[in-house]
Order: structure tokens, then C-alpha cells, then sequence
């Protein structure tokens, strides 16, 4: 079974990339930003949103795309520990949200402590409501995850082969089929986890 969101490009890249930031602290730290600005493009283009992106959600560019970065860093700024909690990201975000008034999305912190059956349940209840998870990965003790490691990234897709569960990645401008069961078992007792949004009725959406 496999289950893939829509997702978008901005320029040749699949969603936006860290790396074209100037501000170098946004270019070392901005992931958690980056999660913010991706669920918005994606909840104005997908859900039907409005005022959660303020420019032209039909014509994505890097230009816009970079300012509005830079609007969501007030709220979710690079610091030298990162934002290394769910509720530091879930505070700075509601904090965008509240002074955007937007009162229809609900978040929700799924620990990395919890079994990884449990975090394989809540991507599927997620993805097949057609919402996005932003996901925070701390240490890792596999080397293969380095790209990842104190990061946050977004997963918008899920296949369950014979093979295993698999989440699609999305980071760096690149999207990638990663083992969930490998993803979770980080072997820290520091944790990251997932955000799981749930929406409601709103009079500025449709």
C-alpha cells in the first residue's frame, strides 16, 4: 500500500531548500522555520486556506518563498540548541497562526519515546486525512541518517511493502523514501517525534 500527497515545487526543487537562504543562521538553523512555511503553502494550496501564505499561492517562486521564511523567524529563530522540542515548535507556530488569526488548525506532539507501531498508526491516520508531518530527528547512531540528524523535515507520503514501512522525506529541496522502524530507533534517550495537525471548521477557509 502506498499513499503520496501532493506536494509542491518551487523552482527545480521539490518544496524549498535551506541552502538558498543569506542569512546564515537561517541557512545552519532555519529547518523548523522551513516546516512551518511548508505546512502553510501546503494548507493554502491543498485545504483551500486562506491567510496562511501572504503572497500568490498559485505562483510559487524563490523570491517569495525566501520572504516568507524570513516573516516566520521571529516566531521559530535559530538558537543554538535549534528548536529541539515539539513544543517549541508547536508554541512558535501557534504564535504565526494566532497573529494571522487563523483558528482552524490544531496541533499535537507524538513523542519519540512512543513505540514505533504507534508512530507507524499516526502517519497513516495523518497522511490519509491528507495532512503533512513535520518531523524533528535529534541524534542518530546510524550514520546513514546524518543528513538528518538535530533537523527538521517533512513527511508527505507512506509505503507499506513487504519490505517494511517507509516515510517520503521531504528536505533540502529533495524528496526520499526512508525506513520509519530505522528513523525511530535513534538509540538516544533524547527524542524528537512529530507534529500532528488536525483542522477545523473556519469562516476564511474554501
Amino acid at each position: 500500500m502506498k499513499k503520496e500527497l501532493p506536494y509542491f515545487n518551487i523552482e527545480e526543487c521539490r518544496g524549498g531548500c535551506q541552502n538558498w537562504f543569506f542569512d546564515p543562521m537561517m541557512k545552519l538553523g532555519g529547518c523548523a522555520a522551513i516546516a512551518a512555511c511548508e505546512t502553510c503553502i501546503y494548507l493554502s494550496l491543498y485545504k483551500g486556506i486562506k491567510g496562511l501564505y501572504p503572497f500568490d499561492v498559485q505562483k510559487l517562486n524563490k523570491k517569495d518563498y525566501l520572504r516568507f521564511c524570513k516573516e516566520m523567524k521571529p516566531y521559530l529563530r535559530p538558537r543554538i540548541q535549534g528548536i529541539d522540542t515539539l513544543e517549541l515548535f508547536m508554541g512558535g507556530f501557534r504564535g504565526y497562526l494566532d497573529n494571522s488569526e487563523i483558528s482552524c488548525i490544531s496541533m499535537e506532539g507524538f513523542s519519540g519515546k512512543l513505540p514505533v507501531k504507534h508512530a507507524e498508526t499516526a502517519v497513516r491516520r495523518q497522511l490519509d486525512a491528507g495532512l503533512p508531518i513535520p518531523f524533528l530527528l535529534l541524534n542518530h547512531k546510524n550514520r546513514a541518517f546524518r543528513d538528518f540528524v538535530w533537523h527538521w523535515f517533512m513527511v508527505a507520503g507512506y509505503e507499506d511493502s513487504g519490505s517494511g514501512f517507509y516515510v517520503r522525506t521531504i528536505t533540502y529541496g529533495k524528496e526520499l523514501y526512508l525506513s520509519l522502524s530505522e528513523l525511530w530507533d535513534t538509540e538516544y534517550d533524547k527524542k524528537g517525534g512529530m507534529i500532528l495537525y488536525s483542522l477545523h471548521p473556519n469562516p476564511l477557509s474554501g
